[in-house]
């Protein structure tokens, strides 16, 4: 592998996605609250995970929409500084568990 290789960079946890490592896109408005046509975000699949985990589509659509946004939560930043830790292709289930209803 070349060092010229450049793979896409996770915006929620900053490390990069290669080819091997599990992943998704990520509506920032959910599908069900009106974001089906609107922006999406490339993310490892355990950072997807970790924000459905964390946040529910109400609280996406309503706050949480952004990527500065889900990054300041502060459980996705107990997260993200433990994940940054890990390598690229590192998965697991999601960390914290599922959300309280």
């Amino acid at each position: 592998m070349s060092d010229a290789v450049s793979y896409p960079i996770c915006p929620l946890c900053l490390r990069p996605i290669p080819p091997e490592a599990k992943q998704s896109l990520h509506h920032l408005i959910p599908k069900l609250k009106g974001g089906k046509n609107g922006p999406v975000v490339l993310l490892h699949q355990i950072c997807h995970s970790e924000i459905h985990a964390t946040l529910t589509e109400a609280e996406l659509a309503r706050e949480y929409h952004s990527i500065e946004a889900l990054r300041s939560h502060p459980r996705l930043a107990k997260f993200l500084n433990w994940v940054a830790k890990r390598p690229p292709d590192f998965h697991n289930r999601s960390a914290g568990g599922r959300r309280k209803r």
